[in-house]
């Protein structure tokens, strides 16, 4: 018992680990503090797909008689052919079998249940895709039908990134998952506590500390936790991560802890530190005998908060680089799910988990859980170290793919990050979450794209100014127009999370929005997107002043969790009834299609014609920046080397190049000189960076000459080939 043992319990992603129990491991390993981790969730998933599990689920299906529906009967039928390709799929999958991809693709090869229905819409999106993204899409199909048969026949609560989710998701109060808990084991439980028995072994830990970071996650912890209890009853058992953070802030059901000793919230390094120390040394000659961070447990038969440590958390500089050693790296499972290119980065190849900044830089969304820590309490990393950290888990994972996990990425120390990329002439790919802002202007998209960033996804909410400065966005239509435009110009990906059903939001605003989101996929400055219903959050600031946005909460009583909040909007709109025609067609924009629809045409109910200008984002991706303002922006050149050809005495021949394309230009002498220079100083990556105010200054001439110079054909040119303003 000389460890901890850190556990995402089931389910998350099948494609990466979660980064949570890997940070806390990189941390302990800053304070000596001997560690382990282990994905249970792909554990159990590698088990359950396999010859012998689906045997066995076959089995308990005829013996339970649960074959009720036409698919589970024909899945039953098939199943000789699902035993007899589910381990080539699942190494097809982990990468370890590419040349699969053509017989999977031919649709010859998988037997097909229900989920393949959908096919026929998609063949248009698939059909122009290569062998292996097809044959990706084809077998998460195939294990989807395969998920559809376990909870038709054998365990009802299983999904592939979530696991009796329904249980955890608003519970207010303890009973009905106490109540779950106390009936018999499932199947999928019992793979479950066979594997974490496996891990523990003969040399049980200290203590288990689950991360469980959403509601789906939240079942498979108690029962996890529950099994430990029964079986291991010297270890101590923790659970922190997002869903306590969020939901358990306010818990007070003394039940919990008969499961789990200690709940943590918000940052998890110190809280467990300090556990870990108590659990060493229990005597007062412990400098932080009894003394916790954000930590309840019980004392006195009550639920008690120990807050008492005057200790302050670790910043971010100081948490080490996370550590995914122990997880299996190599299994991980790339699924294709949807024919939606954003989608496929959450779900499609491994990902080194990192972040820019603890908390949101803006940190105003009043739909936001502001007032919590990991919203409220902004604290950004060092570019340098960040890709300290970057250079490490490369070497560590072999993986030079990152995805940033900020709530937002903060676009001044995205630039430092991309410009320390380009100086150390690493070559990564990476991606993040971002708010649609000003500062993101055409050049700044093209140096992130320079260094690696091939994606982002950001909120652009309600597609109305009245909304979004209600909300308190902080931008509004045209500038995320603007803002979208540049980033694809850039060759960067663009993701929009859109939002309907806002307190106060009238029918007209939502098919506004809807016409405002139509313009900027015709534009093509949106490839992707995603709509979803407001939902009251406790800890926002709609949720603390419910009657300041209009609505009416329905309060519960809380001893277990906390957060989402049912209510009624005074506007009596059902935004329900918007669901379907909002998906609808935004799956079809996403594909090229339908613009020219009336909108009306979406819904099954009677709408009002929008009052948007049909040439609203047309028109706002006209507007221009005039980069001469800013003057303290530094300048950069990330192009090829120029070949400079000075044969003629009275004007300098420059010839750039990229990747692609090979262009010349002739400057008077001086002119060609000075900028020359000018490139080869803003290539020096060891050198302070330049200003546009230095270079004004350098400039031999009036600064009426460097704006008739800067305005001119010649140096368009060479800032299409690679000179930035940032």
């Amino acid at each position: 018992m000389d460890h901890l043992l850190l556990i995402t319990p089931p389910f998350t992603q099948l494609n990466t680990p979660y980064p949570a129990t890997a940070y806390l491991k990189g941390f302990l390993n800053t304070k000596g503090i001997p560690a382990e981790q282990m994905d249970l969730g792909i554990e159990v998933i590698l088990e359950l797909f396999t010859g012998r599990r689906l045997r066995e689920i076959f089995d308990l299906a005829r013996a339970g008689k649960t074959l009720a529906t036409p698919n589970a009967r024909r899945i039953y039928a098939l199943r000789e052919e699902y035993f007899a390709t589910v381990a080539g799929v699942v190494s097809f999958l982990q990468g370890k079998q590419p040349t699969l991809a053509r017989q999977i693709a031919s649709e010859n090869f998988l037997p097909q249940a229900s989920r393949f229905d959908q096919l026929t819409e998609l063949d248009y999106a698939f059909g122009a895709m290569g062998h292996q993204d097809k044959a990706k899409h084809l077998a998460t199909l195939y294990l989807e039908d395969l998920s559809d048969f376990i909870v038709e026949t054998v365990d009802a609560n299983f999904g592939f990134s979530r696991y009796a989710e329904r249980l955890g998701r608003s519970a207010n109060a303890f009973d009905e998952l106490h109540a779950a808990l106390q009936a018999p084991t499932s199947y999928v439980d019992g793979i479950t506590l066979e594997l974490l028995a496996k891990k523990i072994g003969d040399h049980p830990p200290r203590a288990v500390c689950f991360s469980v970071p959403f509601p789906g996650n939240l079942y498979s912890a108690f029962r996890c936790a529950q099994f430990i209890k029964a079986n291991y009853p010297g270890v101590a058992v923790m659970m922190g991560g997002g869903f306590p953070n969020t939901e358990l802030r306010s818990v007070s059901d003394l039940r919990v802890f008969d499961y789990f000793d200690y709940i943590t919230l918000d940052d998890g390094e110190l809280p467990i530190e300090l556990l870990w120390n108590n659990l060493l040394d229990p005597s007062p000659a412990n400098p932080d005998h009894k003394l916790h961070k954000r930590t309840f447990l019980v004392e006195k038969g009550r639920v008690f908060y120990n807050n008492y440590s005057l200790r302050r958390d670790y910043k971010m500089n100081a948490v080490g680089t996370p550590d995914y050693g122990g997880l299996p790296l190599d299994r991980y499972i790339s699924v294709i799910e949807v024919a939606n290119p954003m989608h496929s980065l959450w779900s499609d190849g491994r990902w080194n988990k990192l972040t820019m900044a603890h908390g949101c830089y803006w940190g105003k969304c009043t739909f936001c859980d502001v007032s919590l820590d990991y919203i409220g309490n902004y604290e950004p990393v060092r570019a340098t170290l960040l890709v300290d950290r970057m250079e490490e888990l490369i070497t560590q994972t072999g993986e030079n793919g990152f995805h940033f996990v900020d709530e937002a990425a903060p676009p001044a120390l995205m630039r430092d990050l991309a410009l320390e990329i380009i100086r150390r002439k690493l070559r990564l790919t990476w991606w993040t979450n971002i708010r649609f802002e000003k500062n993101f202007t055409p050049d700044l998209c093209r140096l992130l794209q320079a260094s690696g960033c091939i994606a982002v996804s950001g909120g652009l909410e309600v597609a109305s100014d009245r909304l979004l400065e209600l909300i308190q966005k902080g931008v509004t239509v045209e500038q995320v127009a603007r803002v979208t435009g540049a980033f694809t110009d850039a060759g960067i990906m663009v993701h929009a999370y859109l939002m309907y059903g806002y307190p106060t939001q009238t029918v007209q605003e939502t098919v506004d929005s809807l016409e405002m989101v139509r313009q900027l996929f015709q534009a093509g400055v949106i490839q992707s997107g995603f709509w979803h219903q407001f939902a009251l959050t406790a800890h926002s600031p709609v949720g603390m002043d419910p009657k300041a946005y209009g609505i009416v909460p329905h309060p519960q009583k809380i001893t277990f969790a906390n957060n989402d909040v049912q209510f009624t909007d005074r506007t009596g709109i059902d935004h329900d009834q918007f669901s379907f025609g909002l998906k609808k067609s935004l799956f079809n924009f996403m594909h090229g299609m339908c613009f020219d629809y009336p909108l009306r045409d979406w819904f099954d109910f009677s709408v009002p014609a929008t009052t948007v200008d049909p040439d609203y984002i047309a028109y706002a991706l006209e507007q221009t920046d005039d980069l001469l303002s800013h003057t303290n922006r530094r300048v950069v050149w990330v192009g090829g080397e120029p070949e400079l050809d000075r044969l003629q005495a009275e004007q300098l021949t420059i010839t750039l190049f990229d990747r692609r394309d090979t262009e010349s230009f002739a400057l008077p002498r001086v002119q060609g000189e000075w900028v020359a220079a000018l490139l080869q100083r803003c290539a020096d990556r060891e050198q302070s960076l330049l200003t546009l105010k230095t270079i004004i200054k350098d400039y031999p001439g009036t600064l009426d000459d460097f704006t008739d110079l800067w305005l001119s054909p010649e140096l368009d040119l060479v800032r299409a080939y690679g000179l930035l303003i940032v």
